[in-house]
């Protein structure tokens, strides 16, 4: 898949440069998506491949000489719009230019009338498993022989770095020149991406609005810092006395921030250092040009100056007043102590504790004379080590000068070397003259050679690459002359037959409005019966050069096997093929803002070196449709899910076993599973006869469950359940998706001989109707329907049969991830969906009969969904839980009156003679 990190110039003024974002092309629609990072759900917007044009140019001089230096690219857009990228090194540039040309010209070669009637409905890649897997057609390319053999010759191999593919999805975006990464122009999907981010819930995963690499924190400022920032602010006050025309642009802070690169913190100074050394010397006294401006400068200076003498005057002052009152604070303290002695611990105290306490007492002074003293002298040594680093740095700063000077001198000095011994070779020998300048000339000109032999090969690979797209386009526009050529008559012979459809529908009409002849000799019916049969007529085989000339709408099965017009009924088939229609028809005309599949594709890709895990952003992934290609994947990871605990206690080879302990054995099962095998699903090619693929894998997995579970061992709708989950799952995953339908999702009893919990869930799902629906349920109670004779068996097989293909698969995505909640949601929107003409039925038998047939005139996936998920909310699954439990004891004691008054009458019935000795009519007749 192609997919990786470019930079995008973007933007407008001092903000346009070139911004990260992750591309992800889109071989459906031929579209490159980009986006802020990986795991974003909404692109930034796109560039239709198919029709744009590629260029690139050659790096300066300059930039080529410093290395690898990549080149910008840019995509030409209808309209004239220019996008301008540019990848990490020049390999890749080449990589990415090579592969979109080739991406543009598998797909404008694939745009013929096949392709075309099918680009909605994806054909099964090779992520697909499963029954589906198998129906992959060959791609089919109109290409031109001598052009592809020309492309071949012009390419360039080269090979992608990590920053291209899926496992860049790992790696972190590049470094990019512009320090400004948010995108005004699509700001409000930059908000929904950065509000889905914050829903998502996990700490890792949390970034901030404008999502920067790197998170800013504020730091507590260390003594040392506060000291240096109010010594700088009051040096600045003094500044700004001193030169009152000019401000000072900068200001201390009282706090540092820090940057938090993943878990180390490092502070800020160090990196604002330069810019503070920068104000601070930018705070310098201006020099003026004029005489009036220097005079100024100078009495400003010396002003300064004499400011800053009086300023550490007046400091050292302040110094002696503090020694003295310290001195004063401290002879204070001696004599209250002394006082204290005197007149309160004198009286009963003995001399000599006296004494000792007087030698204490001094010796406590003497301490904390010595102690200040070593303060002191700690003060003024850390100012000595302060002033020795300012030192130390001038000292460096005037080497790094003087070392400069040295460098200079030195190239003065060699180039005074060469022209002396130019001039001493000049005087030595007249032909020396001669050489010395062709050699300085020719060593010249070698560099200029090896230069242009690089900018040759640089301009070898463009020639090639533009040549190409020369050559790639001039193609493409022929094809897409054939294909204009051939739209053309297509729509001539669709013309065509719409006129004709046309003029026999207003001779129906006007038949019908005023009869010319009477109802036996009309021609109406003939008129009827000719659309109808031109409706229902095979397509004939057509000649391939002709092929395009009829529109194929309808094909015989759709992507999952299944047929889409039956062969026998005529007025079924009718039916089926309207709706086929009408399925075309919305399809074609949906709205495709945003593909489906792309956001998948991203959301896959950010999960390359990571297992998949339970979300909210899957869950609206997955509610909104699997794409066809990743349903056998997600399949798989819903089973392995819900049945882990299972499988870590199974043995290994587990379902392998079962299958040969069933295949040795037979089980009570095996003959009933035989006579539904080609029962279960006869309208889908995998299963329709005996020697069907598909056959043989459900009869396996159908009785390797059957010694799996002895309590069930087989119930018809198994088989339904399995056909569906073997279109994209292999045989041991279908055997555990049935694991998990039957034993995880459902209760114990669902599909046992009395189907209790089936009945329990009926019951359920008329409560929940009467809550959800209830002008519905009234209209059901008022004429008597039992509309669980149909939903009865919605529930067990899980709208096998019941829905479109299309609706049943995304039914069973969402089933498979969040459970049995998803029937009763679904059983209840599917009658939603159809609220209003039910409610216009004003009899049973039509209400009945309309039930029979109505979810299969659902063809709106999409709205369906919308109702399913978003009308009926809220839906939550303790209410589901509790009234199974309810109604489970009800049905229970039910079931038990039942087994009683069964009981009672066998009793009867072997006690009396009468019922005992009746006679059968084979009996009485002989």
């Amino acid at each position: 898949k192609l997919c990786g990190y470019l930079q995008k110039l973007s933007g407008k003024g001092p903000l346009r440069g070139f911004r990260s974002r992750w591309f992800v092309f889109d071989h459906r629609r031929c579209y490159l998506y980009y986006f802020k990072g990986p795991q974003e759900p909404l692109p930034l917007g796109h560039l239709d491949i198919a029709s744009a044009c590629f260029s690139y140019h050659q790096p300066e001089a300059g930039a080529a000489a410093a290395g690898d230096e990549p080149a910008a690219f840019e995509v030409h857009s209808p309209g004239g719009a220019v996008t301008v990228l540019k990848a990490a090194t020049r390999q890749d540039t080449t990589y990415w230019l090579q592969e979109l040309q080739q991406k543009r010209w598998e797909y404008c070669n694939n745009l013929d009338a096949a392709k075309r009637a099918s680009r909605t409905s994806p054909t099964p890649s090779d992520f697909s498993k499963g029954l589906v897997a198998k129906d992959s057609p060959g791609t089919i390319l109109s290409q031109n022989a001598s052009a592809e053999r020309a492309r071949n010759i012009l390419a360039v191999e080269t090979s992608p770095t990590d920053l291209v593919g899926e496992q860049a999805a790992s790696q972190p975006a590049p470094v990019q020149a512009s320090a400004i990464n948010f995108s005004l122009k699509q700001w409000s999907a930059e908000i929904k991406n950065s509000m889905s981010s914050l829903r998502k819930g996990s700490n890792e995963n949390r970034k901030s609005v404008f999502y920067t690499t790197e998170e800013w924190e504020l730091l507590d400022p260390s003594p040392k810092d506060l000291e240096d920032s109010m010594a700088l602010e009051e040096k600045r006050k003094h500044l700004a006395e001193g030169n009152k025309g000019r401000r000072l642009t900068s200001s201390a802070f009282p706090f540092d921030f820090g940057r938090i690169p993943h878990k180390a913190r490092r502070p800020l100074k160090d990196m604002i250092g330069s810019s503070k050394n920068r104000n601070s010397s930018d705070s310098s006294p201006t020099e003026w040009c004029s005489g009036n401006g220097n005079r100024l400068v100078s009495e400003l200076q010396l002003k300064y100056q004499s400011q800053q003498e009086e300023l550490e005057k007046l400091k050292k002052d302040l110094l002696s007043q503090k020694e003295l009152v310290r001195l004063l604070q401290q002879t204070v303290r001696s004599s209250q102590y002394d006082k204290y002695f005197a007149s309160h611990l004198c009286e009963g105290v003995p001399k000599d504790t006296l004494e000792l306490l007087h030698q204490k007492d001094d010796q406590i002074l003497g301490l904390n004379n010595q102690l200040e003293k070593l303060n002191l002298e700690k003060d003024s040594l850390q100012q000595e080590v302060k002033n020795l680093k300012c030192k130390v740095g001038e000292l460096n700063e005037r080497l790094g000068m003087l070392m400069e000077t040295i460098q200079a001198k030195d190239e003065v000095i060699m180039k005074l070397s060469r022209q002396l011994s130019e001039c001493e070779d000049s005087t030595s020998s007249p032909s020396g003259a001669i050489n010395s300048p062709t050699a300085t000339c020719t060593n010249k000109e070698l560099q200029e050679l090896d230069r242009l032999k690089d900018n040759l090969q640089g301009y070898k690979t463009q020639n090639k690459f533009l040549n190409k797209e020369i050559l790639e386009l001039s193609a493409l526009r022929r094809n897409a002359e054939a294909r204009e050529r051939e739209w053309q008559a297509k729509y001539t012979s669709l013309e065509a037959k719409l006129c004709q459809i046309e003029s026999k529908y207003l001779i129906l009409l006007q038949e019908m409005k005023t009869p010319v002849c009477s109802e036996d000799q009309s021609p109406a019916r003939e008129v009827i019966a000719q659309l109808l049969e031109d409706a229902l007529k095979a397509e004939p085989s057509e000649q391939p050069e002709q092929a395009f000339f009829k529109p194929h709408l309808v094909s015989e099965y759709d992507i999952y096997g299944f047929q889409t017009v039956p062969e026998d009924d005529d007025e079924e088939k009718l039916v089926a093929k309207s709706r086929a229609l009408d399925l075309r028809s919305l399809s074609l005309s949906e709205n495709r803002e945003i593909s489906t599949g792309v956001k998948w594709e991203n959301y896959l890709a950010s999960t390359m070196n990571r297992e998949m895990i339970r979300c909210v952003e899957l869950k609206n992934l997955i509610r909104s449709g699997i794409p066809h290609e990743h349903r056998s994947k997600v399949w798989r990871w819903c089973v392995n899910l819900h049945v882990k605990k299972f499988k870590d206690s199974a043995i290994p080879g587990y379902f392998q076993t079962l299958l040969q302990k069933a295949l040795e054995k037979p089980n009570p099962a095996s003959k009933q599973i035989e006579l539904d095998l080609l029962r279960t699903l006869p309208n889908n090619k995998h299963y329709s006869s005996p020697t069907s693929e598909g056959i043989q894998k459900l009869r396996n997995v159908l009785l390797a469950f059957s010694w799996r579970n002895p309590d069930i061992g087989y119930c018809q709708g198994l088989n339904r359940l399995v056909a569906i989950a073997l279109l994209y799952l292999e045989q041991e995953d279908a055997f555990w998706c049935l694991v998990t339908i039957v034993e995880v999702f459902m209760p114990r009893d669902y599909y046992t001989k009395t189907l209790l919990g089936s009945q329990v869930d009926q019951r359920v799902f008329k409560d929940l109707l009467s809550e959800k629906l209830p002008r519905l349920h009234a209209h059901f109670e008022q004429y008597k329907v039992d509309y669980t004779l149909i939903t009865f068996n919605w529930f067990l097989v899980v709208f096998v049969d019941s829905v479109v293909s299309d609706i049943l698969f995304k039914i069973w995505d969402s089933f498979l991830y969040e459970g049995p909640k998803v029937i009763f949601r679904f059983a209840l929107a599917l009658f939603k969906y159809k609220e209003e003409e039910i409610l216009k039925l004003q009899d049973s038998m039509s209400i009945f009969k309309y039930l029979r047939y109505f979810t299969r005139t659902i063809l709106d996936a999409r709205k369906l969904t919308a109702i399913a998920f978003g009308d009926l909310n809220p839906f939550p699954l303790r209410q589901i839980r509790n009234r199974r439990a309810y109604h489970l004891e009800k049905v229970r004691l039910e079931l038990t009156e039942l087994e009683a008054i069964r009981e009672d009458f066998l009793r009867e019935r072997e006690t009396c003679v009468e019922k005992r000795d009746l006679i059968s009519d084979d009996e009485e007749d002989s």
